[in-house]
């Protein structure tokens, strides 16, 4: 808990399948008021493993603010600073078919390709985030899944703590853990990466 009693953080470091931190504090994103619960699973995963599922409505809103970045007269390009699941949004291609309807109408889904996004969604994922979009994650509420650097993260709003959700939360995190292992074990197998431009955008963000 921190002194002014406004969050807290646990460690996890020998939680499977990977060290999890959780903190529940001040928001660190623009596009969620107030407080909000974040997480992060080392996973050791390829670092070009870029994958997201956000909100739809969330996913809206931030192409909306991407969109005005770009023709906004005093700028030529998303400043480095932008976090990542932004500028993914102009950067990697969307998954446009999905399994379960209710997963398509709530939530958005990216990726490096298309193949890795929809095989990191597919299964078990998919149908945690449609039993999720019922209780933990209402539409409308704001939440970013994203695989990166080689570790799973999730975040989203959470005026108060709840214990009951934290914990439904992070079912939600480990499925996508293990989700995120499977499609790294085909990679490493061999598949080729794809070309993309998130190299250039790695090497130009700052420490």
């Amino acid at each position: 808990m921190t002194r002014d009693g406004q969050g807290f953080m646990v460690e996890q470091p020998k939680a499977l399948p990977g060290p999890l931190r959780i903190e529940w504090g001040a928001s660190q994103r623009s596009y969620i008021t107030g407080h909000e619960l974040r997480m992060r699973c080392e996973m050791k995963l390829q670092g070009d493993l870029q994958l997201l599922v956000l909100g739809r409505d969330l996913m809206e809103t931030l192409e909306k603010a991407v969109f005005e970045a770009y023709t906004d007269t005093l700028k030529t390009r998303v400043d480095t600073d932008t976090p990542e699941e932004m500028r993914w949004l102009v950067m990697f291609p969307k998954l446009t078919q999905f399994s379960s309807k209710l997963v398509r109408q709530r939530f958005g889904v990216l990726g490096v390709t298309k193949d890795l996004a929809d095989a990191w969604l597919e299964g078990e994922l998919s149908e945690l985030l449609a039993q999720s979009s019922q209780d933990v994650l209402p539409e409308g509420q704001p939440v970013v899944l994203m695989t990166m650097r080689g570790n799973v993260y999730l975040r989203t709003a959470m005026p108060v703590p709840d214990m009951a959700k934290i914990q439904s939360l992070v079912r939600l995190l480990e499925c996508a853990c293990r989700e995120a292992q499977r499609v790294n074990a085909k990679l490493s197998e061999g598949s080729p990466w794809p070309t993309t431009t998130s190299v250039a955008w790695q090497s130009s963000r700052p420490e």
